[in-house]
């Protein structure tokens, strides 16, 4: 681990004496297998106890962890024969959006995704995973081509909200959001969205409208970041751990309260700690998930969709 939250310090001083111990060693030929082995397990439970009682805001922490996987990595990961679409056929390409076609498990499929990028050059290259306009309408355009050919849709979520840009707001930000959420209600195909790390506001239910929403154990799913709600309701950013715990943006939150469909697992200490381990759960869970979709027809589709989202509010209601 290169990279230690802040409610991780204690973790990483363990696995940092753990790592003394190995390179002395490995220097001086002394034994040290034991003290190694007590050190390991004595981190290892404090890990299980540190993320059995993640807060609200230590859950949105985990979810911006830079060692995350991101949109790409599940698509290297999961997908093959991957041929990527760009452009919106209007105005231009948007790297915060990625998408095309490609094989999930031998099945044909359209993917989606919004891709944060991993260092300097990559996030400045996907803006940090906030979409313009041509990045909805890229998406909406993959969605439709799906439809056209009988291809489920797989979406990856992981953006902490549409760009907010005036250029954005110029050209339209709000109606291709919109029209990227009708896209995905109209769909006649299979949608399943997948929420990976952090599912923040419209720039993520544009992608998200779907059949199956899943979602993994540390990632959030919300109306605004904390950081925002806490500026609009307190004028405070500093306020944004108690606004993560009003917003109720964890996945534990969010399937009580039928908003999202599955919850799934993590490996110990997050995704970003065994990002294989956590794309193959997510791969998984997909393909649980897409089975009984692929006996529906496009009617029934887009029919037991709108009764999905229908009831959603329903819920919230009552």
């Amino acid at each position: 681990m290169s990279h230690f939250l802040d409610f991780e310090k204690p973790i990483a001083e363990l696995e940092g004496k753990v790592e003394e111990l190995r390179r002395t060693s490995e220097s001086g030929g002394i034994d040290v297998t034991e003290e190694v082995a007590r050190l390991q397990e004595k981190a290892q439970k404090l890990l299980a106890a540190t993320y059995a009682k993640l807060t609200p805001w230590q859950k949105t922490q985990v979810a911006r962890h830079p060692a995350r996987p991101k949109a790409l990595d599940y698509i290297r990961h999961l997908i093959t024969e991957f041929t990527p679409l760009a452009g919106d056929r209007a105005f231009a390409d948007d790297a915060a959006v990625v998408g095309g076609l490609g094989r999930f498990r031998g099945r044909a499929v359209a993917v989606i995704g919004t891709e944060k990028g991993r260092d300097t050059e990559t996030r400045v290259k996907h803006n940090f995973g906030m979409a313009r306009p041509e990045g909805y309408r890229k998406a909406r355009r993959i969605m439709e081509l799906a439809g056209r050919f009988g291809l489920p849709i797989l979406t990856f979520v992981d953006t902490p909200g549409a760009f907010p840009g005036i250029d954005a707001e110029a050209r339209g930000q709000a109606e291709a959001i919109a029209r990227s959420i009708e896209a995905c209600l109209e769909a006649p195909v299979p949608l399943i969205a997948t929420i990976i790390g952090e599912g923040g506001s419209g720039g993520a239910i544009a992608l998200a409208a779907a059949d199956r929403i899943l979602m993994l154990e540390h990632a959030i799913y919300s109306v605004i970041s904390p950081e925002g709600c806490a500026s609009i309701l307190w004028r405070d950013a500093g306020l944004a751990s108690t606004a993560a715990e009003a917003l109720r943006l964890t996945a534990d939150d969010l399937k009580k309260l039928a908003l999202v469909d599955v919850v799934v697992a993590e490996p110990l200490g997050g995704a970003h700690r065994a990002p294989a381990a956590a794309m193959q759960a997510v791969g998984d869970a997909l393909a649980a998930a897409l089975e009984p979709l692929l006996a529906l027809d496009g009617p029934s589709l887009r029919l037991k969709r709108r009764e999905k989202f229908l009831e959603m509010g329903r819920h919230g209601l009552g």
